[in-house]
């Protein structure tokens, strides 16, 4: 299972993915099947807010944080793994049920994901899909919010003493 499309006969999932921290919101609601895995959901993630894949990941759901499981740091960091971890098993087809989404552990982007329905696929429709969405997500490495907030004043006023470099590195 990848973030290609792909079709469903068991239950759709949508959620509404933010981002927490950003004021005014960024957030998206996608639609996925209920079998895909959750490195799967990390792509899907990753299309929809725009990221580029290019950091580590973990979900949150319940206590138990799923992600690729990194030997040298189990006992830091113990995950189990998401590329076997199937989203309807962890979140039990539960309208309401909520759980966490954290990209790039340095700049530590957190994203809340709520399940807003849980319904049968509907024809002709190939999932996943994002449905809906605000604002463009922040470049990466920018620094997490206190970063991205900077990044913004930055190269909004072209007095700011860092807008020429900023725009140069966007």
């Amino acid at each position: 299972t990848t973030a290609s499309a792909m079709s469903t006969t068991g239950s759709v999932y949508q959620f509404k993915v933010a981002l927490r921290d950003t004021r005014p919101a960024v957030w998206r609601r996608v639609a996925v099947p209920g079998d895909i895995t959750l490195a799967s959901l990390h792509a899907v993630l990753q299309v929809a807010m725009g990221w580029t894949h290019s950091h580590l990941h973990r979900f949150d759901v319940a206590d138990v944080a799923y992600g690729r499981p990194l030997p040298d740091l189990q006992d830091e960091l113990p995950m189990e793994d998401d590329r076997t971890t199937e989203l309807d098993r962890v979140i039990l087809a539960r309208k309401g049920a909520h759980f966490t989404y954290t990209y790039d552990f340095g700049d530590d982007w957190v994203h809340d994901l709520v399940v807003e329905e849980v319904a049968p696929p509907e024809a002709g429709v190939s999932y996943p899909c994002v449905l809906d969405g605000a604002r463009a997500c922040p470049p990466e490495d920018v620094g997490g919010t206190p970063g991205y907030e900077n990044f913004l004043h930055a190269i909004r006023d072209r007095k700011h003493p860092e807008h020429e470099d900023m725009m140069e590195w966007i």
